[in-house]
């Protein structure tokens, strides 16, 4: 099992940016792709972003591609999300999570095992 903790949260106005931070320990991060979800209140968690073990391959959401960056630190075992032209839509709690499979890439919430707590993202009009 691996720990996970979000960081970076907050208010911020339409178009202004946001970068969140997750830092894991527990297991070989470096051996896991890492992904970034997201839950708006009302709605069903969603899948934002993905990246590779290696940091060779990256997915994004349709509705943040262009806006929203994901990399990772392995030397510091954290996963990064840079959210730029941020909209009142993208409001929600932002999860980070790890599958419980290594190396494979995935987006499917159902792959990830474990989850931080959340970090809440609020984007004011």
């Amino acid at each position: 099992q691996v720990q996970l903790v979000e960081s970076g949260g907050g208010l911020v106005q339409a178009g202004g940016s946001l970068r969140l931070s997750c830092a894991a320990s527990g297991r070989s991060f470096s051996f896991y792709t890492m992904g970034w979800f997201r839950q708006a209140p009302g709605k069903e968690r969603e899948f934002v972003a993905a990246i590779s073990y290696n940091g060779r391959r990256t997915y994004n959401e349709g509705s943040v591609k262009g806006r929203f960056t994901i990399s990772r630190d392995n030397a510091k075992n954290t996963v990064y999300l840079e959210m730029n032209s941020l909209r009142p839509e993208d409001t929600a709690v932002y999860y980070c999570a790890a599958p419980s499979e290594p190396l494979s890439f995935t987006t499917r919430s159902a792959d990830f095992g474990s989850w931080g707590q959340g970090t809440q993202v609020t984007v004011s009009a």
